[in-house]
């Protein structure tokens, strides 16, 4: 050890803790001690009442809304200070595009989840799943699912390759939720993590204990946890087996997410010839999987499964392509490929490709005239490009059991279509599957098979390819995970990932009961009626269950001609009276989209006000006819509120849903939907 060596410290309790030096951590490049884990014992105890009794109670006192916008500030914070983890990162064997995907792709994330929270949650802590079901023939009885924060706290237990987009996209949709993390990382690239933790601490953004950083040994933290705590885990399937037993959490049934590293695949469909470019496409997409991050990513293809007519001219291409990568320090000039993490990865991937290499041939490997470039890269931990080609991929479990967790794929051969998605499915369990293919059908009969194994699937042709992010980019849109040996869980999944760190209530009681719980209109529950028009009212004077009740209108046959004529919408069923006879409504009806409009010159107030824009509607349904002769009048209610806070590029504003519905004479219900409007605030 040494003293000019910094000890990492762990952020516990709102403090930064550890200055005793224990274990070296060293540079992927050159074997050259850069940090130091601390030898300090954190109290568990400690940390866990800090995250309840301080972060959860300040998490809550915000809502969806603050927290996303929070997120947002954050990631610019992050942003601004790019470079700083940039520097320390080289240290993990990266390349500056393997490391844009760690920080970039990290902090992308944040803005992604506060774009998605601004959109798409409520500004409260409670979130409807609706619609509500009517339980009882008077309509006095409903039933609904409501989102409620779970008062517990988040552990992620994180995975060595992506020390910081790991932690990121596990801590967003937690903070969101209104749950405090304590995050761990794995020791060997913990040094990344502990950076950007010191950079969110220093931005002064997130409530005290909101976010806690483990270096070193998680002790006895699982064993501490309670009934509203959650469990995240990446990395190897091994470990996650181990952690998903561990008797509390069996005992207090608390939920543990696993995502584990897999043998996932890519199929080369029998449609491509070597004269597509989707041959190519293949070929250069397992290349990438292999290369990037040194082939450390739970998502690189592990496995390349081709016609057999093709596989050794796949073989002989890829192996090309395979050999012009340079490899070695990424500050030498053409160097495409770094090093894995750490000397202790190395030795495995060695001990594991040599199980896979067992009755197989070796396309390529180290003794291919391996050099990595740079000063030091004899003690640095890098690996050679691997390409092993197994003939009989049904008769050998090992290329479909063991993982090497590096720059390492395994060719194989199939005979049909089945038998490949066969080879697929013997992976037991993936986090993604590619299907490179020219052939639609061929895409939907790999997904109606091989989605049972996979957690998504990527189908890839020369149209795609102008945009694909790429067989393994988990985008935070779609769910990252997998069944089986994948570990069975989910991550991101946009709003689906916040949902996993909220608990689902059914909630039953009367329509005015269900309005106050779940801070929407509940048709049936009391409304407030004024003299002032809800469109006159600003946002903050707006409440949930204001309504309005228009005057009334008597639909003509000018009407249905004028709004022909407007639309060029001459539908028999509006013009021709001897064929709606003989349809199941036995005369001539007004068109759907007349009532809709003649609904907002009911209630639309025409002068200028706090209403900026109609930009939505949702839920339509025309739900009865409105024929010649039949009285229309609408009910407009305040649905609920969303405030979207102060943006600099707008003017102060939020969103207000309105809940519509246009009845005829006798009372029944002939349209129903939902709009959105912007309505600026009185007081910005």
């Amino acid at each position: 050890m040494s003293a000019n060596v910094p000890v990492l410290q762990s952020l516990i309790a709102g403090r930064w803790v550890g200055s005793q030096a224990a274990r070296g951590l060293h540079s992927a490049l050159n074997g050259r001690l850069i940090a130091q884990t601390h030898a300090e014992s954190l109290d568990f105890g400690e940390s866990l009442a800090y995250a309840r009794g301080q972060a959860l109670p300040a998490l809550l006192k915000s809502t969806f809304q603050h927290r996303a916008a929070t997120l947002k500030a954050l990631a610019a914070y992050l942003m601004e200070r790019k470079e700083q983890l940039y520097a320390i990162s080289v240290h993990t064997g990266g390349t500056r595009p393997d490391n844009w995907i760690d920080i970039e792709g990290g902090i992308g994330t944040l803005y992604a989840y506060a774009s998605m929270g601004r959109r798409e949650l409520p500004s409260s802590n409670v979130f409807h799943e609706g619609p509500a079901q009517q339980l009882g023939k008077e309509g006095h009885f409903w039933g609904s699912h409501v989102l409620v924060p779970k008062r517990g706290v988040a552990v992620h237990i994180n995975a060595f390759n992506f020390p910081m987009w790991g932690m990121l996209e596990k801590f967003a949709p937690t903070f969101l939720a209104g749950m405090p993390s304590i995050v761990k990382p794995a020791t060997a690239t913990s040094y990344v993590a502990e950076a950007c933790v010191r950079l969110i601490q220093e931005s002064g953004l997130l409530p005290e204990g909101a976010l806690q950083l483990i270096v070193g040994s998680s002790g006895d933290l699982l064993d501490r946890l309670e009934e509203t705590d959650v469990v995240t885990f990446t990395g190897s399937a091994d470990t996650a087996a181990m952690l998903r037993v561990n008797k509390n959490l069996i005992a207090r049934s608390i939920p543990f997410n696993a995502e584990a590293d897999s043998l996932n695949c890519a199929i080369l469909a029998p449609d491509v010839t070597p004269d597509d470019p989707e041959f190519e496409l293949f070929v250069k997409e397992v290349a990438k999987e292999m290369s990037a991050k040194a082939g450390q990513k739970c998502t690189a293809i592990r496995r390349a499964i081709v016609p057999r007519h093709l596989v050794d001219a796949v073989g002989e291409k890829l192996r090309e392509r395979l050999s012009k990568i340079k490899v070695g320090d990424p500050a030498v000039e053409g160097v495409r490929m770094g090093a894995l993490a750490s000397r202790e990865q190395q030795h495995d991937v060695t001990e594991r490709v040599a199980l896979l290499s067992q009755g197989n041939e070796v396309l390529l490997s180290a003794r291919d005239g391996f050099a990595p470039m740079g000063e030091g890269a004899a003690e640095g931990a890098f690996f050679a490009p691997t390409l092993l080609l197994c003939r009989h991929p049904l008769a050998n479990e090992t290329v479909h059991s063991v993982e090497a967790f590096g720059p390492v794929s395994t060719l194989m051969p199939y005979e049909d279509f089945d038998e490949a998605l066969h080879l697929a499915a013997k992976g037991r369990g993936s986090l993604v599957g590619s299907v490179i293919t020219k052939t639609p059908a061929l895409a939907a009969q790999a997904v109606m098979h091989a989605g049972a194994f996979h957690g998504r699937i990527h189908v890839l042709d020369r149209d795609a390819a102008k945009e694909s992010t790429g067989h393994g980019s988990p985008l935070p849109m779609l769910k990252h995970g997998g069944p089986g040996r994948a570990g069975g869980g989910e991550e991101l999944g946009g709003i689906r990932a916040v949902k996993h760190y909220l608990q689902r209530v059914a909630v039953q009681g009367s329509p005015t009961m269900l309005t106050a719980i779940t801070g929407e209109y509940q048709r049936g529950g009391k409304v407030q009626e004024d003299a002032i028009h809800p469109f006159r009212k600003h946002f903050e004077e707006i409440q949930v269950g204001d309504s309005l009740l228009t005057h009334r209108r008597t639909v003509s046959e000018a009407d249905i001609v004028n709004f022909g004529g407007v639309s060029g919408d001459y539908f028999y069923m509006h013009f021709d009276e001897v064929a709606a006879k003989d349809t199941q409504f036995g005369q001539r009806i007004a068109h759907g989209y007349f009532v809709l409009s003649a609904a907002a010159g009911l209630f639309v107030s025409p002068a200028p006000g706090p209403v900026l824009a109609n930009y939505g509607l949702d839920t339509l349904r025309f739900v009865n006819p409105v024929a010649i002769g039949d009285t229309i009048q609408a009910r407009l209610t305040c649905k609920r509120r969303i405030d979207r806070g102060n943006r600099p590029d707008q003017p102060p504003q939020g969103v207000v849903a309105w809940d519509v519905q246009v009845m005829n004479q006798r009372g029944e219900l002939v349209a129903s939907y939902d709009i959105l409007t912007l309505v600026a605030k009185k007081n910005g």
